[in-house]
């Protein structure tokens, strides 16, 4: 770990980060720091720089700050700040521990899950169903334009760049489920997902770690703990933990 990677701060104590940061340097230094935070703060919006953030593992999410006119002092503007999380605790699915309730096994024939086959309609049916609170409008704009700079790197590279991807639920060929989220390296981090009918979600979850499991990927990365993941058999780690296991899944290309 990277003890003397010198962080900054600002006033209200969270670090502040930017594109000049070593992003992994930056984890390092909070794991050995005694921060008690989860979130950094950036108002760098650069592509690259939200792509390194996600590689080092952070989950990279965003808040609209109010900002006062000086003259009137009322919020007349807001603007989109970036907040890479690591979180305190963070809820990983390793796919031995799949859980699959009986209820849930007759369900599962009816479902046909698809890779990557309609990420904007996936991703603005979570904004339409959870709103854009941390999914700010820039933090989409960005995530757009790291899935369209990935695309056009060679496939060897892209072992070394985040790729936004979703997954796709369907049923008599209408769409009933999805998520999308980042894959970087043996990783994929979910960011959100919906559902349209009961059942949907849980069987695109299930249907989505088989998938992974076959392709090798190492786990399933699902963010911040919620009942439904440890349901399913995800278990929290701590973010020492979780930094460990998810640099030793990231693919190396000699």
């Amino acid at each position: 770990m990277n003890k003397g990677y010198s962080l900054r701060y600002t006033e209200s104590g969270l670090i502040f980060m930017d594109s000049k940061d070593n992003c992994n340097s930056v984890i390092d230094a909070m794991l050995v720091s005694g921060y008690n935070e989860e979130f950094c703060i950036s108002l760098d919006w650069d592509p690259l720089f939200i792509a390194n953030c996600m590689k080092a593992g952070f989950l990279v999410m965003s808040a609209a700050f109010p900002v006062k006119d000086q003259n009137l002092g009322l919020a007349d503007h807001s603007i989109d700040l970036v907040l890479p999380k690591l979180h305190l605790e963070r809820s990983a699915l390793f796919f031995d521990n799949l859980h699959i309730k009986r209820s849930i096994f007759p369900v599962l024939p009816r479902y046909k899950l698809c890779f990557d086959t309609d990420f904007e309609t996936v991703v603005q049916k979570c904004l339409q169903i959870h709103g854009d609170i941390w999914l700010t409008p820039s933090l989409i704009k960005c995530i757009f334009k790291i899935r369209e700079q990935a695309a056009k790197m060679p496939i060897l590279s892209t072992a070394f760049f985040p790729k936004p991807v979703s997954f796709s639920l369907y049923r008599d060929g209408q769409l009933k489920a999805g998520e999308f989220g980042i894959i970087c390296g043996r990783v994929y981090t979910s960011y959100s997902g919906y559902k349209e009918e009961d059942n949907s979600g849980t069987v695109q979850m299930i249907l989505m770690a088989k998938a992974l499991e076959k392709a090798g990927f190492s786990f399933l990365d699902f963010g911040m703990p919620l009942d439904y993941k440890t349901d399913l058999g995800a278990i929290n780690i701590s973010p020492e933990q979780f930094v460990d296991i998810f640099r030793s899944a990231q693919i190396e290309q000699g």
